[in-house]
Protein backbone atom coordinates (compact mmCIF):
# COMPACT_ATOMS: atom_id res chain seq x y z
CA UNK A 1 0.00 0.00 0.00
CA UNK A 2 0.95 3.33 -0.86
CA UNK A 3 1.28 5.87 1.94
CA UNK A 4 -0.43 9.19 1.28
CA UNK A 5 2.02 12.25 1.11
CA UNK A 6 1.22 14.92 3.59
CA UNK A 7 -0.18 17.09 1.36
CA UNK A 8 -2.62 14.69 0.23
CA UNK A 9 -3.71 13.79 3.68
CA UNK A 10 -4.14 17.65 4.60
CA UNK A 11 -6.06 18.12 1.58
CA UNK A 12 -8.21 14.93 2.61
CA UNK A 13 -8.97 16.10 6.05
CA UNK A 14 -9.63 19.92 4.68
CA UNK A 15 -12.36 18.23 2.62
CA UNK A 16 -13.94 15.93 5.43
CA UNK A 17 -13.94 19.27 7.33
CA UNK A 18 -15.79 21.32 4.85
CA UNK A 19 -17.96 18.86 3.82
CA UNK A 20 -18.64 18.29 7.23
CA UNK A 21 -19.72 21.99 8.26
CA UNK A 22 -21.90 21.71 5.17
CA UNK A 23 -23.60 19.26 6.55
CA UNK A 24 -24.29 20.58 9.75
CA UNK A 25 -25.26 23.97 8.11
CA UNK A 26 -27.86 22.15 5.84
CA UNK A 27 -31.64 22.95 7.54
CA UNK A 28 -33.73 20.28 5.51
CA UNK A 29 -37.12 22.58 6.37
CA UNK A 30 -34.96 25.52 4.60
CA UNK A 31 -33.87 23.12 1.92
CA UNK A 32 -37.56 22.45 1.20
CA UNK A 33 -38.70 25.90 1.54
CA UNK A 34 -36.38 27.19 -0.76
CA UNK A 35 -36.98 24.15 -3.35
CA UNK A 36 -41.17 25.09 -3.02
CA UNK A 37 -40.05 28.52 -4.02
CA UNK A 38 -38.09 27.90 -6.58
CA UNK A 39 -41.04 25.41 -7.84
CA UNK A 40 -43.44 29.12 -7.62
CA UNK A 41 -40.89 30.97 -9.24
CA UNK A 42 -40.42 28.31 -12.55
CA UNK A 43 -44.27 27.86 -12.23
CA UNK A 44 -45.27 32.12 -12.81
CA UNK A 45 -42.44 31.79 -15.47
CA UNK A 46 -44.28 28.42 -17.67
CA UNK A 47 -47.95 30.62 -16.63
CA UNK A 48 -46.31 34.02 -18.61
CA UNK A 49 -44.89 32.03 -21.68
CA UNK A 50 -48.01 29.56 -21.73
CA UNK A 51 -50.18 32.63 -21.65
CA UNK A 52 -48.32 34.51 -24.50
CA UNK A 53 -48.40 30.82 -27.05
CA UNK A 54 -51.92 31.20 -26.15
CA UNK A 55 -52.15 34.76 -27.27
CA UNK A 56 -50.19 33.80 -30.42
CA UNK A 57 -52.05 30.72 -31.03
CA UNK A 58 -55.29 33.15 -31.09
CA UNK A 59 -53.91 35.45 -33.65
CA UNK A 60 -53.02 32.96 -35.97
CA UNK A 61 -56.51 31.76 -35.88
CA UNK A 62 -57.87 35.18 -36.12
CA UNK A 63 -55.83 35.69 -39.05
CA UNK A 64 -56.73 32.05 -40.39
CA UNK A 65 -60.41 32.85 -39.98
CA UNK A 66 -59.90 36.60 -42.19
CA UNK A 67 -58.40 34.74 -44.83
CA UNK A 68 -61.17 31.89 -45.08
CA UNK A 69 -64.04 35.23 -44.71
CA UNK A 70 -61.84 36.90 -47.49
CA UNK A 71 -61.71 33.75 -49.88
CA UNK A 72 -65.25 33.43 -49.76
CA UNK A 73 -65.59 37.19 -49.90
CA UNK A 74 -63.80 36.53 -53.32
CA UNK A 75 -65.34 33.69 -54.36
CA UNK A 76 -68.46 35.54 -54.48
CA UNK A 77 -67.73 38.57 -55.92
CA UNK A 78 -65.88 36.53 -58.66
CA UNK A 79 -69.22 34.89 -59.18
CA UNK A 80 -71.07 37.76 -59.38
CA UNK A 81 -68.51 40.13 -61.72
CA UNK A 82 -68.97 36.82 -64.06
CA UNK A 83 -72.59 36.73 -64.22
CA UNK A 84 -72.94 40.08 -64.41
CA UNK A 85 -70.41 39.62 -67.79
CA UNK A 86 -72.68 37.00 -68.85
CA UNK A 87 -75.73 39.27 -69.22
CA UNK A 88 -73.84 41.57 -70.89
CA UNK A 89 -72.89 39.00 -73.92
CA UNK A 90 -76.24 37.73 -74.04
CA UNK A 91 -77.57 41.40 -74.40
CA UNK A 92 -75.09 41.96 -77.23
CA UNK A 93 -72.48 44.53 -74.83
CA UNK A 94 -69.22 42.86 -75.53
CA UNK A 95 -67.23 45.91 -73.88
CA UNK A 96 -68.72 46.15 -70.56
CA UNK A 97 -68.93 42.17 -70.58
CA UNK A 98 -65.30 42.19 -70.93
CA UNK A 99 -65.03 44.50 -67.98
CA UNK A 100 -66.24 42.15 -66.00
CA UNK A 101 -64.76 39.39 -66.97
CA UNK A 102 -61.54 41.13 -65.67
CA UNK A 103 -62.86 42.18 -62.62
CA UNK A 104 -63.88 37.97 -62.11
CA UNK A 105 -60.33 37.28 -63.14
CA UNK A 106 -58.90 40.27 -60.10
CA UNK A 107 -61.61 38.38 -58.24
CA UNK A 108 -60.27 34.72 -58.88
CA UNK A 109 -56.89 36.09 -58.09
CA UNK A 110 -57.98 37.35 -54.81
CA UNK A 111 -59.93 34.22 -53.97
CA UNK A 112 -56.64 32.14 -54.83
CA UNK A 113 -54.28 34.49 -52.61
CA UNK A 114 -56.34 34.36 -49.74
CA UNK A 115 -56.50 30.27 -49.78
CA UNK A 116 -53.15 29.72 -50.50
CA UNK A 117 -52.58 32.30 -47.17
CA UNK A 118 -54.95 29.76 -45.18
CA UNK A 119 -52.54 26.50 -46.29
CA UNK A 120 -49.91 28.15 -45.23
CA UNK A 121 -51.10 28.73 -41.71
CA UNK A 122 -52.51 25.40 -41.30
CA UNK A 123 -49.18 23.87 -39.91
CA UNK A 124 -48.18 26.86 -38.02
CA UNK A 125 -51.36 26.89 -36.18
CA UNK A 126 -51.17 23.13 -35.50
CA UNK A 127 -47.52 23.35 -34.45
CA UNK A 128 -48.69 26.37 -31.74
CA UNK A 129 -51.68 24.19 -30.78
CA UNK A 130 -48.68 21.55 -29.66
CA UNK A 131 -46.60 23.65 -28.28
CA UNK A 132 -49.24 25.14 -26.16
CA UNK A 133 -50.67 21.64 -24.95
CA UNK A 134 -46.99 20.31 -24.14
CA UNK A 135 -46.59 23.63 -21.81
CA UNK A 136 -49.54 22.97 -20.23
CA UNK A 137 -48.80 19.18 -19.32
CA UNK A 138 -45.71 20.47 -18.37
CA UNK A 139 -46.90 23.40 -16.48
CA UNK A 140 -49.30 20.76 -14.31
CA UNK A 141 -46.51 18.82 -13.94
CA UNK A 142 -44.81 21.13 -12.10
CA UNK A 143 -47.83 22.18 -9.76
CA UNK A 144 -47.71 18.06 -8.74
CA UNK A 145 -44.23 18.42 -7.70
CA UNK A 146 -44.82 21.39 -5.76
CA UNK A 147 -47.44 20.25 -3.82
CA UNK A 148 -45.65 16.88 -3.27
CA UNK A 149 -42.44 18.82 -2.04
CA UNK A 150 -45.12 21.15 -0.22
CA UNK A 151 -46.74 18.04 1.53
CA UNK A 152 -43.23 16.48 1.90
CA UNK A 153 -42.10 19.79 4.22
Amino acid sequence: MIKQSIFGRISQLAKANINAMLDSAEDPQKMMDQMVRDYNDNIAEAEQAIAQTIGNLRMLEDDFREDEQAASEWGNKALAASNKAEEFRVAGNADDASKFDNLAKVAIQRQMQAESEMKTAEPTIASQREIVDKLKSGLNMMKEKRTELASKR
